[in-house]
């Protein structure tokens, strides 16, 4: 089902059974456009208001809570959710099976791998020195390997890498690489305990 007042460019293949809601634009075009196609998978659900750039290739079960915003160029799998009003940029990689919570936000060169999941309010960070000379030449974003979960109002910044199994607490800031399977919390960010899983 595509709401009337919805927009889908003509560079969009939908899948089986997408819903589109009210007011969403799908396949904007952007500095550099040159033609890519925005594919989403069937029995996806777009809520209304999202906005979702060309370029993208999104796997089947994808959601959107209402006004999400995902830039361009980006890969994202399978059963991947992204919530209200959350901010996905460029050239992110979202493994599936990742949830994203409400207002969370995901900058340019991140990694998500399978599983992981990021709380409400969670601020990823790229740029190491903002607005320096070149900074945009070495933007480089956090990865967040398998089933790692990031808990709310969270920042992580540029380059961290948060460990398979690893829990970030809630309102840590996550200044170095977090080992796998350890649980952090703080400003800046400690380790607690270590978790041993079967």
């Amino acid at each position: 089902m595509i709401a009337d007042s919805a927009v889908i460019h003509s560079n969009v293949k939908l899948g089986a059974n997408v819903i589109v809601e009210d007011f969403c634009i799908i396949g904007c075009e952007f500095a550099g456009y040159n033609g890519e196609e925005t594919v989403i998978g069937d029995n996806s659900v777009i809520r209304s208001h999202s906005v979702i750039y060309a370029g993208n290739v999104i796997g089947s079960n994808f959601q959107t809570g209402n006004k999400a915003n995902i830039r361009e160029l980006n890969q994202i799998g399978d059963n991947v959710s992204i919530g209200t009003l959350s901010v996905v940029e460029h050239h992110v990689k979202i493994e599936s099976d990742v949830r994203i919570h409400t207002q969370a936000f995901i900058p340019e060169y991140s990694v998500l791998e399978k599983g992981c999941w990021v709380g409400p309010n969670v601020v990823l960070t790229n740029a190491k020195y903002p607005k320096s000379p070149g900074v945009k030449e070495s933007l480089c974003g956090p990865t967040l390997r398998s089933q790692c979960k990031i808990g709310a109002n969270s920042v992580i910044l540029p380059g961290v890498c948060i460990g398979k199994s690893a829990l970030v607490g809630a309102g840590s800031t996550v200044t170095r690489d977090v080992e796998p399977s350890c649980i952090v919390a703080g400003s800046p960010a400690k380790i607690v305990r270590r978790v041993h899983y079967e």
